[in-house]
């Protein structure tokens, strides 16, 4: 630490002369004040930018591409991320001068500028070049058919290639494979006893002699036309020089016209769930498709015979019928591991290691997502097989959340999404916490990981429903955040909204710096410092390749509904990073108490031989459900055995989990009772440790004690208003207690650190003390967005009520002004309250035409102090609801929507 005595000024010159040469772990202490520096960046207003919104393009005019720049700019964002979503020229000389237009205004407001990497969303149709491109840089997938036959009978023949027939491929005899398995005539699945026949084969018709018995002959073959027909023209995420189509088309394109501003304005390209695709309906359908369903394609390439080979033996193809049905145990484990295996790193290795190496070398950054929903980021169809080798070769961790895939209050129960059922255990509990993992055990992604929000929620979804999904993600680990969408089209743009400024129609929009303020200073002091958490979950999906399972998320969820914070852990990282230091795991700059094995039928022979060793050095290892029955490449093996005699090695039941850990002491913070719905996550850097807690519930208030492991000073910090808050706390040894009292949908930050004394710090805005319930008349006047502020009057309410109703204003958009009178004499130098109550949903205070303040979520409360005089006080209050009054758009339409304007009761308290 370096304590020098500067004036304000300097302490303020110095601050920002460091930032520039980029020195972030200093304290400069000046005139008695001693600030932490993540701190001091966010109260001086110098925090780094984390929001880079997508910005659609459709061909507008030079004069709107830079109006939306500059809506953009003043919102509070740093940076954009630029989609062709539907350009008609992308790459054409209209495209390149609104790119142009765009990295021009990015420099001049020095905002950095990312690129979506293709013409439309999924990446992967390189702007149509593989249309034309040689046939062995197309996708192909792997496919079967089967017929039945009983012996013994000689002379049988069987047509295994039928050309052109309606409902079937055309099963090329140059590409095929014909594999006859014998059944068990009883239950009908397939035995051990597998003959290779392709050679019998003569002008797709199978000759053979049936052995006695029951047979079933596959037809196993190459072809071209499988998966989502949609995606036909897409390249072959398997092959390397597939892939390198979509780099020479749209990646050297842009390098060739910006290469001065790469790595400076041109931050770098986003890659939007790119996947196999290789279901054959709609997307919505394809989340369940993975190896082992009887009519799936497989992603396919040559090398992959070369590697199945090298794997499962020089007869591997006498295995292939197990991709799709069910054999022995051993044998169908160890076929489906190995296939996932290889595909799973194909895709890394040729896909996203290739694109994310040629940015890094060129100084530019490559970030996205794949698709993740309803747990397909371990399976096939819309996915890529494995999430955390998909997302391995980018700079940032990735997911996205849209559609109402997270529903406030729906964490167990399935609800309603725009694309079906919505598997809320895995939105809530697995989705962000799987992704911020990533970010701790990948060096290059630096703690980064950026989601993709508020997309495709409709018009329903406003600034209070934007921030409970902000606060979701930060709680997680997400700190960059890409908001779904800036649309310059003509209003309404049907497409996919809400829009933020809706050519100025939004009125919501003048409060939308608001959130994304809050976004800024929270992700910055949650980023750069180290994640502390008490235990590591084993990632499932190589035990979902190999047999029954457990999802990741089930123990997770258990964790966080008892405040015990964990990581998701890959079993390539286990096998890679893991060690023990003093009884506790270490992956690269992660501790963790224990590790957690949901429950996993088979696990790679690898990762069970790297438990015994981690046990054997005293890291507990606690297997939910049971302990492994076999490893996955086949047969019980002896590690198996060993793991049984291990002393740390535990079982336990799922519902015992967390319970479990908190009598281990494996907990970094204790609450006093049970809170479901409290969330919180701890960030430890050189000078300062920051806790954030929220509370998740749309309804209930939380209020209770909590145990920090931390001693010295503590100060709450509201990111929303951006000031240090008093708090009182209590020393315990080395633990400090404090007192939490959250409303629905309220965050509050904890900082700890040696640095904070002396310490200005503002009161905090409980409401207590003497209260006056304000039931004036209150005078009613409306505004749409784009007359505001002049308002029309509409009327005069002694009962402040749900304007939506269908006898009063059910179709209006935009901003109710409310307005009172109060005489007050009880000044006296007390603290002044004003809370609002129940609000729909923005809200803005005016005490004697001056503002008090905007609030976009509960608790709807004002510090109007320094407002309020003695004697007649005016009180104005702005309410704004969102555009869902006025338009029902399709992805609004599973929305609860809630009423519009002031309900109260207000209130005024004086402390």
């Amino acid at each position: 630490m370096l304590y020098c005595d500067f004036s304000e000024k300097e302490h303020s010159e110095i601050i920002t002369y460091l930032h520039r040469i980029e020195i972030n772990e200093l304290k400069i202490e000046g005139k008695g004040l001693v600030v932490p520096n993540k701190l001091n960046d966010v109260l001086s207003g110098r925090e780094a930018n984390y929001i880079l919104p997508f910005f659609w393009q459709h061909g507008e005019d030079e004069e709107v591409l830079r109006e939306e720049m500059a809506r953009i700019h003043e919102s509070g964002i740093g940076a954009v991320c630029v989609e062709a979503r539907p350009h008609p020229d992308f790459l054409g000389t209209n495209w390149w001068r609104d790119m142009d237009i765009i990295i021009e205004e990015a420099k001049t407001r020095g905002m950095r500028v990312w690129v979506l990497d293709d013409d439309h969303f999924p990446t992967g149709h390189a702007a149509g070049r593989l249309k034309d491109a040689p046939e062995e840089l197309r996708r192909v997938f792997l496919s079967k058919l089967h017929i039945d036959a009983l012996g013994p009978k000689a002379g049988s023949s069987f047509a295994v290639a039928v050309p052109n027939l309606p409902g079937f491929y055309e099963a090329a005899s140059s590409n095929l494979t014909v594999i006859a398995v014998q059944r068990n005539s009883v239950t009908g699945e397939l035995l051990d006893e597998a003959i290779d026949l392709t050679s019998r084969v003569v002008n797709g018709r199978l000759y053979w002699d049936v052995p006695e018995g029951y047979w079933r002959i596959f037809t196993v073959f190459e072809n071209a036309i499988g998966g989502d027909p949609s995606k036909r023209d897409y390249l072959n995420p398997l092959i390397k020089d597939s892939t390198k189509v979509l780099i020479d088309t749209v990646y050297e394109a842009f390098y060739s016209r910006y290469q001065e501003y790469f790595g400076n304005t041109f931050a770098g390209f986003f890659s939007d769930e790119p996947g196999f695709y290789s279901g054959k309906n709609a997307i919505i359908t394809n989340y369940e498709i993975t190896v082992g369903q009887d009519k799936a394609d497989l992603p396919w390439c040559p090398e992959m015979e070369r590697l199945l080979e090298q794997e499962l033996g020089s007869d591997y193809k006498t295995l292939l019928p197990l991709l799709w049905q069910n054999g022995s145990k051993e044998a169908t484990s160890k076929t489906r591991y190995c296939y996932m295996n290889l595909v799973s790193m194909l895709y890394a290795e040729h896909f996203t290691d290739q694109i994310g190496d040629w940015c890094r070398e060129r100084k530019i950054e490559y970030i996205g997502h794949v698709i993740e929903d309803n747990n397909t980021h371990a399976r096939l169809g819309v996915g890529s097989g494995h999430f955390f080798r998909a997302l391995g070769g980018q700079d940032m961790s990735g997911l996205d959340v849209v559609l109402w895939q997270l529903n406030p209050g729906f964490d167990e129960i399935p609800s309603a999404w725009v694309a079906g059922e919505a598997d809320n255990e895995f939105f809530n509990y697995g989705l962000a916490k799987m992704a911020a993992s990533l970010s701790h055990l990948d060096p290059k992604k630096q703690g980064r990981t950026m989601a993709e929000v508020f997309g495709a929620y409709g018009w329903a979804e406003g600034l209070k429903l934007m921030k409970w999904m902000t606060d979701h993600m930060l709680v997680r680990g997400v700190n960059y955040f890409v908001p779904h969408a800036f649309s310059p089209k003509e209003f309404p743009d049907p497409d996919c909204p809400p829009h933020m400024y809706a050519r100025g129609k939004n009125p919501q929009y003048r409060y939308y710096k608001h959130l994304n303020h809050y976004t800024n200073r929270m992700s910055h002091l949650l980023t750069g410092g180290l994640h502390i958490a008490s235990a590591a979950v084993l990632y499932h999906a190589e035990a979902e390749w190999s047999g029954q399972y457990m999802y990741f998320h089930k123990p997770v969820k258990e964790l966080m509904r008892a405040q015990i914070d964990c990581d998701v852990v890959p079993c390539d990282s286990i096998i890679a990073d893991a060690a023990v230091q003093n009884e506790k795991l270490t992956l690269l700059s992660e501790t963790y108490d224990c590790l957690i094995v949901p429950y996993s039928e088979a696990l790679p022979s690898e990762v069970l031989l790297r438990f015994i060793e981690l046990t054997e050095k005293g890291l507990p290892v606690f297997f939910v459900g049971g302990l492994p029955a076999r490893t996955s490449e086949g047969g019980k093996g002896e590690l198996v055995e060993q793991l049984k005699r291990c002393k740390h090695v535990k079982v336990v039941v799922l519902e015992d989990l967390a319970q479990k850990l908190k009598s281990s002491g494996f907990t970094d913070i204790l609450t006093n009772g049970s809170y479901p719905f409290l969330r919180y996550y701890h960030v430890r850097h050189q000078d300062m440790d920051v806790f954030m807690f929220f509370n998740e519930h749309p309804i209930q208030d939380i209020c209770t004690e909590v145990i920090l492991p931390v001693k010295g000073s503590l100060v709450f910090y509201d990111a929303y208003s951006n000031k240090v808050i008093h708090t009182c706390s209590v020393q315990e040894g080395d633990s400090t207690r404090i007192s939490l009292e959250l409303s629905p949908f309220e965050a509050i930050v904890v900082l700890s650190s040696d640095c904070f004394e002396p310490f200005e710090t503002a009161p905090d805005l409980k409401r207590d003390g003497e209260e006056i319930l304000i039931e004036s008349l209150w005078s009613i006047s409306t505004a749409i967005s784009e007359q505001y502020p002049d308002f029309t009057p509409w009327a005069e309410h002694q009962k402040l009520t749900d304007l939506s109703v269908p006898s009063l204003l059910p179709d209006f958009s935009g901003t109710f002004r409310y307005e009172t009178f109060l005489n007050y004499d009880g000044l006296n130098g007390k603290q002044l309250i004003l809370d609002l109550g129940k609000v729909f949903e923005t809200a803005e205070v005016f005490i004697n035409g001056t503002s008090a303040g905007v609030r976009i979520s509960a608790p709807y409360r004002f510090d109007v102090s320094k407002l309020i005089q003695s004697g007649e006080n005016t009180i104005s209050v702005e309410v704004t609801n969102t555009l869902s009054k006025e338009i029902t758009d399709f992805c609004s339409r599973v929305a609860q929507h809630e009423p519009s304007g002031l309900l109260g009761p207000v209130r005024l308290s004086a402390r």
